[in-house]
């Protein structure tokens, strides 16, 4: 038996255990992860448990399960990328408040963070990242063009001074896009019609938009949607929401496709009564809906009570405001306990 001598160099994550935990970010950006097994199942009309602490006017807007080890590219008004490892979000407990973002990321004086994505395999053939901002530019990058992203952030796309990043997908390249703008108009258009680009590239105009209307949402759906019987719900409806607290669901297919760049057509009939869209969602019959006015009204309500309607229609009132207030932000929110996690991670948004 000979006894050798090795220099092994070891990496702080191989002495983190690989497991599947639940990522909360709340409305103002705070992060925190919990394990999976914190959450037990519980029968349909449990009380559920407290998963985050939260300010009064703060919420829960978004859950991420996934492992340990993946990533979470973080995506910043600016159009800069940050990855974080799961590992590296604290783990305050089940009622701790988390951390903010801020402080977790090295951002840019004026940055905040849009969208976050997770990502276990950064190097997936056949995945794409693709892009939607404010003026109506949209953008496809292969998913390993950000393999290597540093700690100052890179840039995952090229923004005009007067632009800023709106929304930001995962697709597998030919996924039908959605775009709606505050003005109440909104165009469907193939995935494929934006060909692939590098990571400085600008984009292509995605709408043509009317004068000092802007991108407010964006939506990604597959080219075929599930068969009944098949299983599961399909996230095929469209609910936007105005900013005098009005809404209305309606299904995608309620919107012809067109060819990338076209004006679109009318979303919602936006009037004084109704107000200009802030946003809008993909949700199915099951998915809840957060509300968060100026003023710091919050009401939480089953999207599925809100009446299925047509396109160039008003919507009806979601959520009663004073003379002077608004909406400020619409959010499709997390179930009330976390589900069996899948095997590549989930993002409910």
């Amino acid at each position: 038996t000979a006894i050798l001598d090795e220099t092994a160099e070891l990496q702080l994550e191989d002495l983190i255990a690989d497991e599947q935990v639940a990522v909360t970010v709340s409305h103002s950006g705070y992060l925190k992860r919990t394990p999976i097994s914190t959450y037990r199942q519980q029968r349909r009309g449990g009380t559920g448990r407290l998963g985050m602490k939260t300010r009064e006017e703060d919420f829960v807007s978004q859950l991420i399960i996934d492992s340990t080890h993946a990533y979470l590219l973080c995506f910043t008004n600016t159009g800069r990328v940050y990855w974080l490892k799961v590992y590296e979000i604290p783990d305050v407990g089940a009622a701790g408040k988390g951390k903010s973002i801020a402080s977790l990321l090295n951002l840019q004086p004026g940055e905040t963070v849009r969208t976050i994505l997770p990502v276990r395999n950064l190097e997936e053939e056949g995945k794409y990242i693709f892009f939607a901002t404010r003026n109506g530019t949209v953008k496809k990058t292969p998913l390993k063009d950000f393999s290597n992203v540093m700690s100052k952030g890179i840039i995952a796309i090229g923004i005009d001074a007067d632009d800023e990043l709106v929304a930001v997908r995962i697709t597998n390249g030919n996924n039908i896009v959605f775009l709606a703008t505050h003005d109440g108009m909104a165009i469907r258009f193939d995935g494929e019609d934006v060909r692939s680009m590098g990571r400085p590239a600008y984009g292509v105009r995605g709408i043509d938009l009317g004068k000092n209307d802007y991108v407010v949402g964006m939506a990604v759906t597959p080219k075929e949607r599930r068969k009944d019987g098949e299983g599961g719900n399909c996230a095929c409806l469209i609910l936007s929401v105005t900013e005098n607290g009005f809404g209305k669901r309606t299904d995608v297919d309620e919107y012809r496709l067109q060819s990338r760049g076209g004006k679109g057509v009318i979303n919602v009939k936006t009037t004084a009564r109704n107000g200009k869209v802030i946003g809008i969602h993909l949700v199915d019959d099951t998915s809840e809906l957060m509300i968060i006015s100026q003023y710091g009204k919050i009401i939480r309500i089953d999207t599925n009570t809100v009446r299925a309607a047509g396109r160039s229609t008003q919507g009806v009132k979601l959520l009663n405001l004073e003379d002077e207030d608004k909406v400020a932000a619409a959010v499709v929110i997390p179930p009330e306990e976390a589900k069996n996690e899948p095997e590549n991670g989930t993002l409910l948004q």
